[in-house]
């Protein structure tokens, strides 16, 4: 039986950190550019969950890639042990909010992380 997933968000690392965001987990491979370590507020980075750089590379942010980034985003996951850490940290903690660093908050990673999580639990 998989854990229970309670309230995962979104929001950008450069944000300023929200009173109700429950357990920080910044999801990108890169430390973003401007932010000090001591003022991101994390309690995990999981940088191992983030696409693989050739994923990357390729999906460029491309909104008409979106579709075809998430499907082969999801195909990485499956196989990926910091997916299973990002969804025990889900089950154990009320609310889970993923940072990531991209400008579109649409257009990002982080909500195929967060729909793969909530589909799992």
């Amino acid at each position: 039986m998989s854990p229970r997933v309670h309230d995962v968000r979104l929001a950008r690392v450069y944000d300023p950190p929200g009173r109700d965001d429950g357990f920080r987990v910044l999801v990108d491979r890169l430390w973003p550019r401007g932010v000090r370590r001591e003022d991101a507020r994390l309690d995990a980075w999981l940088k191992e969950v983030a696409p693989s750089p050739g994923l990357r590379t390729w999906w460029d942010h491309d909104p008409e890639r979106m579709a075809e980034f998430a499907a082969r985003y999801r195909a990485e996951l499956a196989d990926n042990t910091a997916f299973d850490e990002l969804a025990a940290l889900a089950a154990e903690h009320r609310t889970l909010t993923l940072l990531y660093g991209a400008r579109d908050p649409r257009v990002n990673h982080a909500v195929v992380l967060r729909d793969a999580l909530a589909e799992r639990g």
